[in-house]
């Protein structure tokens, strides 16, 4: 037998436990040694029924993601094998029981749906996970679902690919029993009461499909929802074709549709994008230049220096992750303000239902404000989270330098400075690196660990170690003004005042990058992070911008007469007390002023160009990014974006977006820009390189620019 399903026999019960880690990937060698395995369990007259089990910490979690990728064909082909396999187990004789611990997800599920009966332990997750890869269920989910759960529960479960724990799913209907105990026991005792039971098949039950009145309401409810989105994902639309098949045809052609809906999607460009985007986080485990043997240190408890809006959050952060965290500030008065912002914080997570107010208790008491350095003589790592100024910033580091123990991590949360001259203030700059948080930090899933030109390598394998405990998607960037993400960004705000000053309305300017995808325009982002903050450092860089260069007008205008955005009620757009933006007509005179003063001049844009130019600069800036070594791979400046700048996901990020628009179209693009809007535009030699010869971004496969030389 296989050792990817073992075979135990418990005197008439057979147990088949999938052995195949690290979640029990259902590839075809799995299935085909389950009908094995199953097949000898049928043949042998003393076993009466059969226990499905997942060897390990879970039930069977799909297929892995690297092979929709890489394999796309061969998956196709897949489909119509899966679909007859599931059809198979439910004809058999005996009865068939699932039992689910850990994770049954996507194919699992589907698989787990095909048993007679399902049980389940409380903390055991179901989902149809394929929507965030962009695909529907492929072995007739879409079909079976529904007959078990309700028509209402299966869309909801295929939209968006939650996962239901499972009390949930007994109450759905998706399991039959709970186990409070040991699985396996449970699971046999539960299947010799099945043994004198006829096995009911999960395509022929009915009673859950509801009335064509019924779920004529429910699926145009969601399509009319999904309408009013700016994107509408092509799985979600597949989705509910198959799920409305179910109700309406019998269960075979609804399998057609279903096989149809699937292959569709698993061609998309929708499909690849996401599946990417899955397979660059993954992926950034894989640092180059470090040993594999490279250790990380544990980090038992840390300090946050400043209690202002970003430092709190930090706090919040490592308290969440159960690590004890003091917290410092200058005076009483700003620890007690910083203190208040926390409680606010952890008021609303119990209030939308994130937390409850036990474990929100539990994290606050984590938590140690202090006005003395002396309290971090102990601590695994501090975090500078203070006004960002960089001879302040190096004030704090020569105190922590005096105070922290030995092997201690000492990390900025700068936006934008030098890293190494921030490191330069201490002894032990292989110690200092930064460690770039996303407001508001106790939410943002996007951590930049940024490594000094001294930075040890066991301190950035901590580091990034230390970020998925503390629940971020840690990348690797260097040490450049803004690293990966603002650099990009500031160019992107930057195109979006060029639009606005050669004539675009700043509404316009928004909604053109929301429907491409963008979580929310740049304009609007500006006025919700505050116009001064980036006054303040393009003031504090001036002496560094090359003279002569084009530079924009309209922010430095609205901020010079107190207009800061959200904070104070007008920026780009006028707030009232509800914070929904207004266009303002006084924005538009101010720039149309400004504009004809600078002998800018001023024309209708389209949505398309707008689009272009704000993409197409951050992909530009993405290539020299690379060359200069600032990141290791293109993926990783796109979970970047997807992770920290709201970019849309199905698109897979800008440099995987601009592999799919093709780089020698990009390029001419971006050579068209540069004939017309100067020295800003001259396209990246990476770039050129690329596109000259034909090759993507992904080419690179974390190789340097010299890969085209």
């Amino acid at each position: 037998m296989s050792c990817l399903v073992q075979f135990e026999n418990h005197q008439d019960i057979a147990v088949l436990a999938i052995n195949n880690p690290p979640l029990n990937e259902l590839s075809t060698e799995t299935c085909n040694a389950l009908q094995a395995a199953m097949e000898r369990a049928e043949n042998d007259a003393s076993i009466r029924a059969i226990v499905i089990i997942g060897a390990g910490n879970t039930f069977a979690a799909g297929v892995g993601v690297g092979k929709f990728l890489s394999n796309s064909s061969g998956l196709a082909k897949r489909v119509p094998a899966l679909l007859p396999f599931c059809e198979w187990i439910e004809d058999r004789k005996k009865p068939v029981v699932a039992a689910i611990h850990g994770f049954a997800l996507g194919s699992g599920l589907e698989l787990a749906m095909a048993a007679h009966y399902r049980i389940a332990l409380p903390d055991a997750q179901m989902g149809e996970n394929e929507a965030r890869l962009g695909l529907i269920p492929c072995g007739g989910g879409s079909q079976r679902l529904p007959r078990l759960v309700g028509v209402e529960a299966a869309v909801r479960m295929c939209l968006d690919g939650s996962l239901i724990k499972g009390r949930d799913a007994l109450q759905l209907g998706m399991v039959d029993r709970i186990i409070e105990g040991d699985l396996l026991i449970g699971a046999i005792a539960f299947a010799r009461e099945c043994t004198d039971k006829p096995a009911t098949k999960t395509r022929d039950r009915n009673e859950k499909l509801g009335t064509p009145e019924q779920n004529d309401s429910i699926f145009a409810a969601v399509r009319e929802g999904l309408r009013k989105k700016h994107h509408v994902p092509n799985a979600a639309l597949a989705a509910i074709d198959a799920i409305e098949a179910a109700t309406k045809l019998p269960f075979a052609d609804g399998c057609k549709v279903e096989q149809e809906r699937y292959q569709e999607c698993l061609v998309s460009d929708q499909s690849k994008a996401l599946i990417h985007a899955l397979l660059a986080e993954q992926e950034l485990r894989n640092i180059p230049g470090i040993p594999n043997e490279t250790m990380a240190a544990p980090i038992r408890s840390a300090a946050v220096v400043g209690a202002g809006t970003m430092g709190g959050a930090i706090a919040m952060v490592f308290a969440n992750a159960g690590i004890p965290v003091f917290i410092k500030d200058v005076d009483q008065a700003a620890l007690d303000c910083g203190w208040s912002i926390i409680q606010k914080n952890y008021a609303n997570s119990i209030k939308r239902g994130r937390f409850t107010q036990d474990f929100a208790n539990e994290r606050m008491e984590l938590i140690r404000p202090t006005l003395s350095y002396a309290d971090f003589a102990s601590v695994d790592i501090v975090v500078e989270a203070v006004f960002e100024g960089m001879a302040f910033k190096k004030q704090v580091f020569a105190e922590l330098d005096r105070v922290c123990k030995p092997g201690a991590i000492m990390a900025t949360n700068t936006s934008y400075l030098d890293i190494d001259e921030i490191a330069s203030a201490t002894s032990r700059p292989r110690s200092v690196l930064g460690m770039h948080f996303f407001s508001p930090a106790n939410v943002m899933k996007l951590l930049e660990v940024v490594r000094a030109r001294a930075t040890s390598d066991e301190v950035i394998r901590t580091c990034m170690s230390l970020a998925k405990d503390l629940g971020k998607i840690g990348v690797l960037a260097g040490n450049c003004r803004g690293f990966i993400g603002n650099r990009m960004f500031a160019l992107y705000r930057r195109e979006a005042q060029f639009l606005v000053e050669e004539g675009a309305d700043p509404r316009a300017v928004d909604e053109a990058l929301q429907q491409f995808g963008m979580a929310m325009g740049p304009l609007a982002v500006a006025d919700l992070a505050g116009l001064d903050i980036s006054w303040r450092m393009r003031n504090e860089f001036r002496h560094l911008q090359a003279p002569g260069v084009r530079q924009p007008l309209a922010e430095d205008l609205l901020c010079e007469i107190g207009r800061y955005g959200q904070k104070t009620g007008a920026g780009w757009y006028k707030y009232g007390p509800d914070r929904r933006a207004v266009d303002d007509p006084d924005v538009a005179a101010m720039i149309h002023k400004r504009a004809a003063e600078a002998g800018i001049s001023r024309h209708p844009i389209s949505a398309e160009e707008i689009v272009e130019r704000c993409i197409y600069i951050m992909v530009n800036e993405g290539a020299r990014i690379l060359e200069d070594g600032i990141a290791i791979r293109a993926s990783d400046i796109d979970v970047v974006y997807l992770n920290g700048y709201g970019f849309p996901r199905h698109r897979g990020g800008p440099m995987w977006y601009a592999d799919a628009i093709g780089l020698k179209k990009v390029y001419e693009r971006i050579c068209h820009f540069h004939q017309r809007h100067g020295e800003l535009w001259r396209p990246a030699p990476l770039l050129t390189q690329l596109a000259q010869k034909g090759k993507s971004f992904a080419d690179l496969r974390g190789a340097s620019a010299a890969f085209c030389q």
